[in-house]
């Protein structure tokens, strides 16, 4: 009986230790998740920044 007991515990202990290892794994990816939509957000400010607004000079009458 002692080692069905310790069979079940030792079970226990890896459904223990993998449902750890689960949750480390989502927070890593939910950081890396983050990142990756930070840097397309700070991306695309920087490609709106640089747009022109409106058509204030685009236009160049020339005349010869």
């Amino acid at each position: 009986m002692s080692q069905s007991v310790g069979a079940a515990s030792s079970a226990q202990g890896f459904e223990v230790l993998g449902a750890a290892m689960a949750k480390k794994q989502q927070n890593q990816e939910a950081k890396m998740a983050m990142t990756l939509l930070q840097g397309a957000v700070q991306s695309s400010a920087q490609i709106q920044a640089s747009a022109p607004v409106g058509n204030l000079g685009q236009n160049i009458n020339i005349t010869v």
